[in-house]
């Protein structure tokens, strides 16, 4: 085993197992995806809100990284899903 650590990442989807949850995360500058699993099942992890992870990789017959601790991440602000328009409507005006 080793560890790992990942900042900026984003909730994709979490699936729920008996024993494990799995959370597929994105990284928000490389865009890569993880698969990362939870077997405490107490992570709680909201869609919209950059975490950095911290774990472990298991490496017995396949690649497994285990959270260990998340926390939000300060450094990166919330990232809004909401279009923003073309024209600039809708936002504050600076004079």
């Amino acid at each position: 085993m080793f560890n790992f650590s990942a900042n900026h990442l984003l909730l994709i989807s979490r699936t729920e197992y008996p024993s494990y949850a799995v959370l597929r995360m994105r990284d928000r500058d490389t865009q890569r995806v993880y698969r990362l699993y939870d077997f405490s099942k107490a992570q709680l992890i909201r869609p919209g809100v950059a975490y950095c992870v911290a774990g472990k990789v298991n490496s017995a017959d396949k690649l497994y990284l285990v959270i260990e601790s998340v926390r939000l991440d300060t450094k990166l602000r919330r990232v809004s899903t909401a279009p923003v328009p073309a024209d600039g409507a809708g936002g504050p005006t600076v004079r």
